[in-house]
């Protein structure tokens, strides 16, 4: 079943508690919380919303697109660059980048993901 079309004010959309990994946190007390807005049939495409609040945590990343609503954190890329990103920022991370986000201020973002 494909998702109908809709529209939503995601600055103060519901979000669902997304528990992290106990091993993904480095420091702090980081909460997260998302919703997916639609799903392909196949289940490779998402389209949703994601907010952590501050502290550090770890992660391997899908193939992503980004754009922060609020918030601001500094994304390490393992290997690669690191990325300042805060309200109306745009990222792509590559799926298997290896990441350290620290989380300055609560961060809103709606993202787009490719599963393999």
């Amino acid at each position: 079943m494909t998702t109908p079309a809709f529209a939503l004010h995601i600055p103060t959309a519901d979000l669902d508690p997304d528990p992290l990994d106990p091993s993904q946190i480095v420091s702090g007390a980081p909460e997260v919380t998302g919703r997916v807005l639609s799903e392909s049939a196949d289940g490779r495409h998402l389209r949703g919303i994601w907010q952590i609040t501050p502290g550090v945590v770890t992660d391997v990343e899908a193939d992503e697109m980004f754009v922060v609503l609020s918030g601001r954190a500094t994304v390490e890329v393992e290997g690669g660059p690191t990325l300042e990103v805060g309200p109306g920022d745009c990222a792509v991370l590559r799926e298997g980048d290896r990441t350290t986000w620290t989380v300055h201020e609560t961060l809103r973002k709606a993202y787009a993901i490719t599963l393999p």
